[in-house]
């Protein structure tokens, strides 16, 4: 089954928002991320860690729509298929690419996590992944025992990948231009965005390296 916003294209480069996995109430969840997304974010993944909601995923897809934005759904293809999400994005216990476009549909966007292994991205490339990430990159309360990726493998990724490469891991506004200078061209955030204060304002600081 090819998902109907499987043409969605995939932004090679900008912020690239991460939900926080545990926040139950809907309402404040889509005023973050609209808020985010008014700032500049141009790629959205919900990630609900054992917790995921269809009827949040789908009110959350809708508003990324009006938006023009696509939303990723992180491990779940299953969800991503039901509410018609732009794609999945898979960590080293998920399914495989193959069988997520089984799922979803060969448009459909297929995002895998790498963290510091340049030979699984380039196996990921091979099997067909729409981007691949690295990280973590730089100290996080979102995953302090996160695998430390260097910014050595973002120079080597850059010279041998084609497709967009993501950074994620405790990045900053102040951090993050070293990362797309390194041959990033997305940059994820979490807590760096939902942590606290205001999304939009913070969005605004990330895309400033952008441009």
């Amino acid at each position: 089954m090819t998902a109907r916003n499987g043409a969605v294209r995939l932004p090679a480069r900008g912020l690239y928002a991460i939900t926080p996995a545990h926040c139950s109430d809907t309402r404040i969840l889509l005023q973050a991320v609209e808020a985010a997304i008014r700032g500049g974010a141009v790629l959205v993944q919900y990630r609900a860690k054992r917790n995921a909601q269809r009827a949040q995923a789908l009110a959350l897809k809708q508003m990324c729509g009006e938006h023009g934005v696509p939303l990723i759904v992180n491990d779940d293809a299953a969800l991503a298929r039901d509410i018609d999400a732009a794609g999945v994005h898979l960590g080293r216990d998920d399914m495989g690419i193959a069988a997520a476009r089984v799922l979803l549909g060969d448009r459909a966007t297929v995002g895998v996590s790498c963290y510091d292994e340049l030979q699984r991205a380039i196996e990921a490339e091979r099997d067909g992944a729409s981007y691949v990430a690295f990280g973590g990159f730089y100290p996080s309360r979102t995953k302090p025992g996160a695998v430390r990726a260097s910014i050595g493998l973002l120079r080597r990724a850059a010279d041998v990948l084609k497709v967009p490469i993501v950074a994620i891991g405790g990045i900053t506004p102040e951090n993050g231009g070293a990362l797309l200078e390194a041959g990033a061209g997305l940059l994820a955030v979490i807590d760096g965005l939902f942590g606290g204060g205001d999304p939009e304002d913070a969005a605004r600081r990330y895309a400033t390296l952008f441009r």
